[in-house]
């Protein structure tokens, strides 16, 4: 009888362990996005307004585009990687996230995005 107690236990801290742990994971997926988007637009608004001023074209500068989307991150607490391309600005956020139950290594889980700058066109009087 207490071999089968046990075995019913650890089953019960396995099954805990993947609603809690894996609830937590979700968590965390849903954290990089948001945190990936929300650095890429903050990004995006970094227009260099001499090439839009004169070409009509919106094009980001880079350093200031990277450093307003790693500013965010940075301010959010997180790192991530950074890439400048034209009028696009794409960010990769990488969350580590330690399990509390389940007697495996933490997770990491990595989301990227990416958000380009358009100019709208006037709307003629």
């Amino acid at each position: 009888m207490s071999a089968f107690v046990a075995v019913v236990a650890i089953g019960l801290v396995m099954v805990a362990g993947m609603a809690y742990d894996g609830g937590k994971i979700v968590a965390a997926q849903a954290m990089a996005r948001d945190l990936a988007s929300s650095a890429a637009r903050a990004g995006a608004q970094e227009i260099d307004l001499d090439v839009l001023r004169s070409t009509g074209e919106a094009v980001l500068d880079t350093e200031r585009a990277r450093s307003s989307a790693a500013a965010f991150l940075t301010e959010s607490g997180h790192t991530g990687r950074i890439w400048v391309t034209g009028s696009s600005i794409t960010v990769a956020v990488t969350i580590r996230q330690p399990l509390r139950i389940l007697p495996v290594g933490d997770r990491t889980v990595t989301a990227t995005d990416t958000a380009t700058a358009l100019v709208e066109p006037r709307a003629e009087p």
